[in-house]
């Protein structure tokens, strides 16, 4: 499959995972039984260098910043997917970079989380991979 329609893919997978996580990371089932937790990091409030804070907030502070770096990478998947194969080739690092990325995101994921965000993290990872991979045609005769 060529690096545009992979980008591309990659892209639609971000959006959505950027939405799901956005809109799915500060839920909790009742049957989780984390009631009196989440109760507890949102109740107990400490100073961090002049702030007040909680748990609660650093919580909610790093699933916003992940829904976020979600949808920027999506807005930078469709971007390489729009690429002339000379722009491409010229951005191997950044294109392997980015897949590595996923791959951390994927293995993280399989580690301590559960199948939607391994499902995603893992097919996003194989397509940037895979665009990574495919050697342009500017490349190829260069």
């Amino acid at each position: 499959m060529r690096p545009s329609r992979l980008y591309r893919v990659a892209a639609v997978l971000l959006l959505l995972f950027a939405v799901a996580h956005t809109l799915g990371f500060s839920q909790s089932d009742p049957s989780w039984n984390v009631g009196l937790l989440v109760r507890l990091m949102k109740s107990t409030h400490f100073p961090v260098l002049g702030f007040q804070r909680t748990y609660w907030d650093f919580f909610l502070a790093a699933g916003y910043s992940a829904g976020a770096l979600y949808l920027f990478s999506a807005l930078l998947a469709w971007q390489l997917g729009s690429c002339p194969a000379g722009v491409l080739a010229k951005l191997g690092l950044v294109r392997g970079a980015f897949a590595a990325c996923f791959a951390v995101v994927a293995v993280v994921s399989w580690r301590y989380l559960f199948v939607v965000p391994i499902a995603f993290s893992t097919a996003i990872a194989a397509c940037l991979a895979a665009a990574a991979a495919e050697k342009s045609r500017t490349e190829r005769f260069d």
